[in-house]
């Protein structure tokens, strides 16, 4: 079954995250697990609730404790030249008395079952990973049945399950284990909004919800003991869940994506941007993966079609599954993918050049502007055929063909789940297997402009961004080093040493907005951990002051993400001060600045909502 498929994804981290956008402001006031991004069609005013589309976003402690057993196991991640991550620090100092043994066991254990070169860290780790969602909750954490139905991958590892119970024993981790999932906590509500936006953009862009839910026929056994009794079955309805799981000791820049039974995990390293990750492409496997269930029937009656081109991509050397549904459910991600990312880019390049004309001063420079923006048309068109013809590579064989439909279903308004049936049909196999060599001009174009532009993504829709962006980044690249370090020492809850820095900071960039914005942040974290109710009071009292500076010394042109979830923190925690007035005014604030994507409308209008209530 597709379901069962199980494999590693990577994606790249962009640097400078927490420059280019806020981290979650906080409150004392437990986190929301709500997300306020609506569907378009569906909720216009109301919260995005993400586990209504199948979305889990927590910690695993099973995870979390495979993880620090693998550290005292010596798998480290760290690429050369740089420093482990904080939260890697805290666990290593507190398993400095880990018991030699068990340390040189599980050392021992996992130096004899490293994979063999060119493996990377993240290969190392997968294995691992699906263990940890074999095992059983703690304390017990018991381990699987040993049997030709769990994944190679597992079996292989699978006598690291003991070395895992007798680390959970006597290393302490049961008594820090809430103290660690608080820090992965605070990542997963990072993690929060951002995912949020990506659900609820990808979900419009299909125009449907997701199935969340698997219905199994079972047979009862009855209790006659009639020899033709007649069969008797019932219906067992099982959720399906896209778990999105933080990981703070994963390798970085990996996401590890694995599928078991209906339960999809997208386990995440620190820093992951899920709008612009292969989280997307997980996520839209949850949306497709079911669909292709449904209908089975319909994509049968083209098995042989599928397959006389599975076999002629065989021919060719080409690495193709044999499977026609797992061939249609990549097929179908691939195109999605490719074409959710191409109109969003279109998307940009029409934005940026309706701002260019309106200040535009002659005709000549108008007709500069619309020829600029044609060409970054015809890029981004080259740069989709380059990812569709990549995916073919790896087995995707329809996902042209799949993306011609998406084309003519994308201004159709139709949910998917609708249109599917149809967009199986009318292929022709000998036409597919041509694909490669008809666009072969187009994708050099594009692997020629990805070779010349280090930010080609940045490129595709503004060329002339990086000449621009260079000028801007060189000034401010020492910020970004400096407030990536003060966010480790905020997931580590080291508030004191935070503020420190931010203060330094300052006098080294006055009036600079990221890092009053940080300031405030800061001191709501620190209140939320605060059980002094004076002292709580101060340090809240404190982030509205930096949160106020902030506001003021921001640009409203350029700095409106910052600006709106400044204002819905504010919001928040004058709303839990009781001061419901002032907190209405800053909840309309942030209203009005409007959906700013990364921004906080939504949670701004759920602000104003429950305050309004009697």
């Amino acid at each position: 079954m597709i379901r069962k498929v199980c494999f590693a994804i990577l994606v790249f981290v962009f640097a400078g995250a927490v420059s280019a956008q806020p981290p979650a402001s906080a409150s004392p006031s437990p986190p929301s697990t709500r997300a306020q991004t609506p569907l378009a069609q569906t909720q216009t005013a109301t919260s995005f609730d993400l586990s209504e589309y199948g979305v889990s976003l927590q910690p695993d402690a099973r995870l979390i404790i495979m993880m620090a057993a693998l550290d005292a196991a010596g798998f480290d991640p760290t690429p050369t030249g740089k420093e482990p991550a904080a939260f890697r620090l805290l666990v290593r100092k507190d398993q400095a008395n880990l018991d030699p043994g068990l340390r040189e066991r599980l050392k021992s254990f996992f130096d004899h079952n490293q994979l063999p070169a060119p493996a990377t860290p993240a290969d190392q780790a997968a294995r691992y990973v699906s263990l940890a969602y074999a095992l059983g909750a703690p304390p017990l954490l018991d381990a699987p049945d040993r049997s030709d139905d769990l994944p190679n991958g597992i079996l292989a590892v699978l006598d690291f399950a003991p070395l895992v119970r007798e680390f959970y024993r006597k290393s302490g981790i049961d008594e820090r284990l809430a103290s660690y999932t608080r820090a992965y906590q605070a990542e997963g509500d990072r993690l929060r909004q951002p995912a949020a936006e990506m659900v609820r953009a990808l979900l419009s862009y299909l125009h449907t919800r997701p199935i969340v839910t698997t219905n199994e026929r079972v047979r009862i056994k009855s209790p006659e003991k009639k020899k033709k009794s007649t069969a008797a079955y019932t219906t067992r309805v099982h959720d399906r869940k896209f778990h999105i799981v933080p990981d703070l000791m994963a390798a970085p820049g990996t996401i590890n994506f694995r599928v078991i039974a209906d339960d999809y995990y997208a386990i995440v390293p620190e820093g992951t941007d899920p709008t612009s990750s292969e989280m997307r492409r997980g996520y839209l496997q949850f949306v497709i993966d079911p669909l292709v269930i449904k209908f089975n029937k319909e994509i049968a009656a083209h098995r042989d079609q599928v397959k006389l081109l599975i076999d002629a991509r065989t021919k060719e050397g080409a690495d193709v599954s044999p499977d026609v549904f797992v061939v249609t459910s990549r097929s179908m991600v691939a195109a999605a993918d490719a074409r959710y990312e191409e109109s969003n880019r279109l998307m940009a390049v029409t934005n940026i050049q309706r701002r260019r004309l309106q200040e535009a001063k002659d005709e000549a420079g108008r007709q500069t502007v619309a020829k600029a923006a044609e060409a970054s048309r015809a890029a981004i068109r080259d740069e989709t055929i380059a990812r569709l013809a990549e995916e073919y590579e790896k087995g995707a064989v329809l996902d042209f063909f799949f993306a011609d439909q998406l084309r003519d279903f994308q201004a159709s308004g139709f949910d998917i789940a609708n249109f599917f049936a149809e967009m199986i049909t009318g292929f022709d196999p000998a036409r597919e297997n041509k694909r490669l060599a008809e666009v072969t001009v187009a994708r050099e174009r594009a692997l020629a402009a990805r070779r010349a532009h280090p930010r080609y993504s940045l490129w595709l829709i503004d060329p002339g961004a990086e000449a621009r962006e260079a000028m801007d980044t060189s000034g401010n690249s020492a910020l970004v080093k400096s407030l990536t370090e003060v966010e480790k020492l905020l997931q580590t809850r080291n508030y004191e040493a935070a503020e420190t820095r931010l203060k330094a900071l300052v006098q080294e960039y006055p009036g600079e907005p990221r890092l009053f914005f940080t300031m405030a942040q800061t001191s709501s974290l620190w209140a939320r951990d605060t059980t002094d109710d004076e002292l709580q009071a101060q340090r809240l009292n404190r982030a509205l002051g930096n949160y106020r500076l902030a506001v003021a010394a921001a640009a409203p042109e350029t700095d409106k993400v910052l600006l709106s979830r400044a204002h819905e923190a504010m919001g928040r925690i004058l709303a839990f001060l009781e001061k419901n007035d002032e907190a209405i005014k800053e909840f309309e604030a942030a209203i009005k600045i409007g959906d700013v994507m990364g921004g906080a409308y939504r949670d701004a209008l759920e602000g104003k909502r429950k305050l309004a209530q009697p």
